[in-house]
Order: structure tokens, then C-alpha cells, then sequence
């Protein structure tokens, strides 16, 4: 009887186990609507060949491009959500590759840079960066390989405390808006990054618009339009690419 009564026990504590797993995976796998702007820029044309697999990758036409910029997206967010403005760096002459995440969480893919980088041996230089926890988990890749990667570009994101950047010679770019949902962390990330960072503070610009996928909980009301807050972060991402790399 105390046997069967303690298997009893073994077998709920397994079957509330799964329960708990299956709806992580399911609450982790449940993102915002990709909208149609971002579909579109998944097409190949005259100035970029889209290609969609493990990885989504924008490539110039013509050249070979010599210099590239890998992307983390943010928690929870449909990497296709960010096509448009990855595909607008692509324009200007770089390898631009969007890294899907397990479960849609950059923290449990922290090494796949790693992989594009394998594959693409022609790229001579690499940036990497990310939109909000892939922002974060990007700081952690280039705080782990430093001598792999020649520019960190964050968008609404800062390093952890254990993988703080502060004491570094990284060249960094860090954006975002003044209506992001997470103002406040945002506005201490100095103290995490190198002192010669580079800021673009997006008036009127929230967490969200960095993307394709509609509202996100928690974040503030946007005072400019997603289109303008993306050209924004598109020509200061450019600069500093251009900045960091020779010519493309």
C-alpha cells in the first residue's frame, strides 16, 4: 500500500512536470501576427536574394559582400517580423542574416552566430546585435568572442550584469526609443557598455517598432510612426556599420 500510494506520488509529480513543459513551450511559441510589411520583404529582387531555412538570409546581388551583420531577434517575436529593416541593411551592401531561436529565445541559441560565421568564410568582418533579450544574448557573444566580432548593435537591449561590456574597447551602437516599456533599465545600460558607445535615442519611438509584429504588453504608446521609427534605426545602423567596416 505504501508503495503504490508513493508511485502515486512519482506519477503526479511527472505528470505536473509535463504539464509545466508543455506550456512553456507553448506560451514560448506564441508570437504576435507577422504583418504583411514584413512578408513582403522576404521576396527576392534586383538588389536582394532572400533565402529561408535555418537561418533567413538577405544577400546583396553583385559583389560578394565582405562584411556582414548577424541578428538576434527579441523574445517571443516571429523572427520574419524583422525582414524589413534587416533587408534595408542588406541594400547597403552586407550580408544581413536574421538567426531563428529555439522557442523563439535567444537565450538558448547564445552560440549560433557562430554557425553563420562557419559558413560564410568569405565575410572578412562581422557585427552582431539584436532587439531586446536578443540585444542581451548578442552582448553575450561578442563578451564571450571578442575577437570574432568587430561591432555590437543594440536595439532596446543592454548586457546582463555578469557579461558587462563597461571595461571593453567594443565599438557599440545602442538605440532606442523614449516610449519602450523598459525606459528605465535602458537608461542605466551605460554603466553596462564601453565608455565610447555610440547612443541614438529615438524620440517618441517604443520597443515594438523595431519590428513587424504589432503591440507588445507592457510597452508605451508610440508618438511616431513604425515606418519612421524603423528609418531611424536603419540610417544609424548603416552609419555605423559603415563606420566599422571598409567600404562594403
Amino acid at each position: 500500500m505504501k508503495n503504490k500510494r508513493l508511485l502515486y506520488i512519482v506519477l503526479g509529480l511527472l505528470a505536473a512536470m509535463a504539464l509545466a513543459v508543455i506550456g512553456f513551450v507553448v506560451w514560448a511559441e506564441s508570437t504576435n501576427p507577422v504583418m504583411d510589411e514584413a512578408i513582403a520583404a522576404l521576396e527576392t529582387d534586383a538588389a536582394v536574394a532572400v533565402q529561408q531555412g535555418a537561418w533567413i538570409i538577405f544577400r546583396p546581388t553583385g559583389d560578394e559582400p565582405q562584411s556582414g551583420f548577424i541578428f538576434y531577434p527579441g523574445g517571443r517575436v516571429d523572427p520574419r517580423a524583422y525582414a524589413p529593416l534587416m533587408r534595408a541593411i542588406a541594400e547597403e551592401g552586407y550580408l544581413t542574416v536574421i538567426m531563428p531561436m529555439p522557442l523563439n529565445l535567444a537565450v538558448l541559441g547564445i552560440e549560433r552566430a557562430g554557425e553563420v560565421m562557419d559558413a560564410y568564410t568569405g565575410v572578412e568582418q562581422w557585427a552582431i546585435g539584436g532587439h531586446s533579450l536578443g540585444g542581451a544574448m548578442a552582448s553575450s557573444y561578442a563578451y564571450r568572442y571578442p575577437e570574432q566580432i568587430a561591432g555590437l548593435i543594440l536595439y532596446a537591449g543592454y548586457p546582463a550584469q555578469s557579461n558587462s561590456l563597461a571595461d571593453t574597447d567594443m565599438p557599440v551602437l545602442s538605440i532606442y526609443g523614449t516610449r519602450d516599456g523598459g525606459l528605465e533599465g535602458l537608461e542605466a545600460s551605460p554603466a553596462l557598455l564601453p565608455p565610447d558607445t555610440t547612443y541614438v535615442i529615438i524620440e517618441g519611438g517604443n520597443h515594438a517598432q523595431f519590428g513587424y509584429y504589432g503591440r507588445q504588453h507592457g510597452d508605451g504608446e508610440a508618438q511616431i510612426s513604425r515606418a519612421a521609427q524603423q528609418a531611424q534605426t536603419r540610417e544609424a545602423t548603416v552609419a555605423f556599420l559603415r563606420g566599422l567596416f571598409t567600404a562594403p
